[in-house]
């Protein structure tokens, strides 16, 4: 899942999240700091959020079923891999990926696992904190063989 990617998704969800809520265009365009204008022709799909209003989506509706289902899990976890492409910390309670993660591997009380819909990778302790996440399944696979030689 890519920048691009994460506008279209986001975009194309507006609406849905506008409705979601129970917002007037008027009370979402001041939410997202954007013009009715911008709103409207975003939603009608002439155009697509810039990134930086992609963000602000993502953050204030993080928790909005519409776009966790068109994301696939936490959208701001999304956000953060494609700036950083890896997540090490801060260490986050997850709600363990039973809705749209697959479990890869598991041993003793960590399992790696990857994303459904955006294909990122993470790897969970027995608690459910995220030690990591990240795109590049080389970067996970390096980190979960550490942790099988230390563990």
């Amino acid at each position: 899942m890519d920048r691009d990617f994460i506008i279209q998704i986001t975009s194309e969800s507006l609406k849905l999240i506008r409705t979601e809520n129970n917002y007037t265009q008027d009370k979402m365009a001041e939410i997202l700091g954007i013009s009715k204008k911008t709103l409207v022709q975003i939603e009608k799909e002439r155009t697509y959020a810039n990134w930086t209003t992609t963000i602000a989506i993502c953050a204030l509706f993080r928790h909005s079923e519409t776009l966790q289902n068109r994301i696939g899990g936490d959208p701001m976890e999304v956000i953060e891999l494609t700036a950083h492409n890896v997540i090490i910390t801060p260490r986050e309670k997850t709600m363990g990926g039973y809705v749209w993660w697959k479990n890869i591997d598991e041993f003793k009380h960590h399992r790696l696992q990857q994303n459904l819909l955006s294909k990122h990778y993470r790897i969970l302790d027995d608690e459910n904190y995220r030690i990591i996440s990240t795109f590049d399944e080389d970067v996970v696979m390096e980190k979960w063989q550490a942790i099988k030689s230390i563990v």
